[in-house]
């Protein structure tokens, strides 16, 4: 009865603008706890089908309010409908991992598991969020949230779907950015081109002269022209210490700021383009392509149609862009005289340059127009006379020879070294240590090591200042940026000047220390992870660090430490630490596998196989070979990857493991079922499940025991498969092996299918599929959607079938799978 009395919108006609703001969030929130009370009192009566429209309107206004999704979950289940319940929790559960990096609450956790175990859940606990004291006195009491059945009055107006994501990836604006009059003049010309089509323009210059700078200016001058938002990746096509950003990467990155869920990416790089082409077109965005080393880096990056705007910064010409897509050059040159002093002005106010004009003077010709060297004396002026500037700059200049790279006698080397012979002497280590890193970027935490609270930094151990302190330092000397908070990037040459000092001040035994100690900081966590990832994998004879605590910190993790890790496996195999090289590789196999990033996959195991191999170390040469035929089982390339097995079971015999050889056969034996060859598979499977049970390994028992009970289903002995598969589901329970038991489900739901025991048949796809879901496996989740699509049509239920073989067939068509071509063919 309260509920029904509420019209309107809180507040809503009255005018006072003192109090409107100070109670309607107040008033809105009881509104909605009295709701939550009323909706837990009717699914507990059994009115959950009444109460459904609502809580989908509800719970699309309010995505991240709990206690109405567990509310939805509760009618949701008690009606029949708990496959929905369970995908209601997996998006839930997904959004708050990628936005916030948490999981759902304990309250809401409990509830999705007695869902997926078929129980009936307790009371969603949506009265203990309410306060335990009276609502407010009448005067302020809210009238209803939701008007009761007896009284249909329409609720707020509310979107049935959260806004799409609006990817905003500029980084900050430079302050006190100034000149380059003519130059913005250009873009604006072009900007009035660019809702007609697709505009390109290159801004091509020498190294520290401004080209990020003035594109990420002028970027943010103009983003409210592109609704749509606004892409930014840095190319790093001219990094000393790293390898340009593939182009594959940069695509799956622009991917990920669209809003495109990992499980929708396909696996061809072509499909990726053309994916994120489809995604742009129509659009009005802003894509900035920055430090690009050539033509054909940049070309999958360009949208296909449209009305965006791209701006391109090089050192290069790239004049295959300016022929081929129609780019308009913009070449960028040194500063003026006049322009160079207007930047210091800016930085340093006017009336101080203009109090010292012959030490401006001095630094503008020591800094030749440079802007990233103005940055730096800029930065070191704010705490110095400009005449004491003047005369560093004057000596550096003397002691120095011109910087590698520089043009127009621009002696860019002079000026950072000047900075860097101003830092602390524990900066300045700390410096050197960051020309040694794989890059891109870094935090902290690598800096400190694996185990050790001292930076590993060249020389003898630092017991001065900490790390984070030092990282500020570097940062207030614009020798670093911090684009994200904790995370340090900088300037390639910057990156390039301060690997030259730690060659020139560091002896190479202490180089290859710190370079060791930054590498056994990411394979240490990366065990840590992957560990936490997939508890079930054999193990290394590492020792991981208590970080990071959870399964999904380790999946944040990895998500963030991607290109550097990527990165390291390429450093530690340059540099001959081909241990780290081949266990970083196994680290990373289950993240980019269950991420879809195959080629990456590819990548890193096949430098890890060739380091294994250079150690001789055959034990690791076989795990990294039987990574790579699954990796090539991902991508069908199905000789390759019975090569990579029959060579991992070859090196497991060798070394005498019993365990490994059963994987070794299990590989085989998948092998084989996918040539057609059946009765070998289940051989080879049957003689893995032996050794397994024989060396006590329960879960390879498990898994063996159910690729009996597939195989014997695929040879027409049905009966058989339900007895090995009901031993295997028992034992991956036992185990807590999610995993396993959802294949296990599906195999089950298969035999009983083909039985004729349709009822049975369909609670087991069912169960697989809720269990899919919650690990994250697309793959055999639509497969089991395929099984249990053809299950409802033999019932007699096509309208059933038919939704159930779309769900299946929109993620084969998202994993580009071979077996989108069958049901397909059986929708149609």
């Amino acid at each position: 009865d309260a509920l029904a009395l509420w019209r309107g919108d809180a507040l809503d006609d009255t005018v006072s603008a003192w109090l409107r703001p100070r109670l309607v969030g107040d008033l809105d929130e009881l509104r909605l706890v009295a709701t939550e009370e009323w909706l837990d009192c009717e699914i507990t009566v059994g009115r959950h089908a009444e109460v459904l429209p609502e809580l989908t309107r509800l719970t699309a206004a309010h995505p991240t309010r709990e206690g109405l999704l567990g509310l939805s979950m509760r009618a949701l289940h008690a009606a029949g409908r708990s496959i929905e319940a369970l995908a209601a929790y997996r998006r839930h559960q997904q959004r708050l991992a990628r936005e916030f990096g948490l999981d759902p609450g304990p309250d809401l956790q409990r509830l999705h598991l007695a869902v997926l175990r078929g129980q009936p859940p307790a009371a969603t606990p949506a009265t203990a969020q309410a306060s335990p004291t009276p609502l407010m006195p009448a005067p302020l009491m809210p009238t209803p949230l939701m008007p009761t059945p007896l009284m249909p009055a329409p609720l707020m107006p509310a979107p049935l779907m959260p806004a799409p994501l609006m990817p905003a990836q500029l980084p900050a604006a430079l302050r006190g950015f100034t000149g380059r009059d003519a130059e913005l003049a250009r873009l604006d010309a072009l900007l009035a081109q660019a809702g007609r089509q697709t505009v390109i323009c290159t801004v091509a210059g020498t190294a520290g002269v401004g080209k990020t700078t003035l594109v990420v200016h002028w970027a943010h001058q103009v983003a409210a022209r592109f609704p749509d938002g606004q892409l930014y990746v840095n190319l790093r096509g001219f990094d000393r210490t790293a390898p340009p950003t593939d182009p594959a990467e940069a695509v799956r990155g622009f991917l990920d700021a669209l809003d495109v869920p990992p499980q929708r990416v396909p696996a061809g790089f072509d499909a990726q383009v053309a994916l994120f082409r489809s995604r742009l077109a129509g659009r009005r965005m802003l894509v900035v392509l920055d430090n690009a080393r050539d033509s054909d880096q940049v070309r999958p990056l360009l949208p296909g149609a449209g009305g965006s705007l791209v701006l391109v910064t090089s050192r290069n010409e790239l004049s295959g862009l300016h022929t081929a897509e129609g780019a308009e050059p913009l070449p960028l040159d040194l500063l003026t005289t006049a322009d160079a002093r207007r930047l210091l002005a800016a930085r340093l106010g006017t009336a101080r340059v203009a109090a010292e004009p012959a030490a401006v003077e001095e630094i503008v010709a020591a800094c030749a127009g440079l802007p990233l060297a103005l940055a730096i004396v800029a930065a070191r002026a704010a705490h110095a006379p400009l005449e004491e500037v003047a005369v560093s700059l004057r000596n550096a200049g003397r002691q120095l020879d011109a910087f590698t790279g520089a043009e127009r006698g621009t002696d860019a080397r002079a000026v950072l070294s000047w900075s860097y012979a101003a830092l602390s002497p524990a900066a300045a280590r700390l410096f050197r240590l960051i020309g040694l890193h794989p890059g891109p970027d870094f935090t902290a935490d690598c800096l400190i090591g694996p185990h050790s609270a001292e930076p590993p930094a060249a020389g003898p151990a630092s017991t001065g200042p900490a790390v984070e302190e030092l990282l500020g330092e570097l940062t207030r000397a614009h020798l670093l940026t911090e684009p994200a908070p904790g995370r340090y990037t900088c300037h390639d040459l910057l990156r390039a000047y301060a690997g030259e000092q730690a060659v020139a001040v560091d002896s190479p035994a202490d180089r290859r220390a710190a370079q060791q100690r930054m590498l056994d900081f990411y394979l240490h966590t990366a065990y840590a992870g992957t560990r936490l990832l997939s508890p079930h994998r054999e193990t290394l004879d590492l020792d991981p660090p208590p970080r990071p605590a959870d399964a999904q910190q380790a999946l944040a993790w990895f998500t963030a430490e991607r290109p550097v890790l990527l990165a390291a496996v390429d450093q530690a195999e340059r540099l001959g630490f081909d241990a780290h090289a081949w266990q970083l590789a196994w680290c990373l196999a289950t993240f980019l596998d269950r991420q879809g990033l195959w080629r990456d996959w590819l990548h890193t195991s096949e430098a890890g196989l060739a380091a294994a191999e250079r150690l001789g170390d055959r034990r690791g040469a076989a795990h990294l070979h039987r990574l790579l035929a699954h990796a090539c089982l991902k991508v069908n390339r199905i000789d390759d990857a019975s090569s990579h097995a029959a060579r991992a079971l070859e090196l497991y015999e060798e070394v005498g493991d019993h365990v490994l050889r059963a994987q070794g056969h299990m590989n085989l034996g998948e092998i084989a079922a996918r040539r057609g060859h059946t009765v070998e598979g289940l051989r080879h499977v049957s003689q893995a499940r032996d050794l397994f049970r024989a060396a006590g390994g329960r879960n390879g028992e498990a898994n063996a025991l159910n690729a009996m009970g597939w195989l014997h289903a695929q040879l027409g002995d049905h009966r058989e498969a339900v007895t090995a598969c009901r031993q295997a589901l028992a034992l991956h329970q036992e185990l807590d092996n999610r995993q396993g038991e959802a294949e296990t489900w599906d195999t089950i739901g298969y035999a009983h299918h083909h039985l004729g025991e349709l009822a049975e048949a369909a609670a087991c796809f069912e169960r697989a599929v809720a269990l899919f879901r919650l690990t994250g496996d697309r793959d055999f989740e639509a497969d089991s959607l395929h099984h249990l699509g053809d299950t409802r049509l033999a019932t007699g239920d096509p309208e059933a079938a038919r939704d159930t073989w779309r769900r299946s067939l929109e993620i084969f068509e998202d994993l580009d799978h071979p077996d989108a071509t069958t049901v397909r063919a059986k929708l149609h």
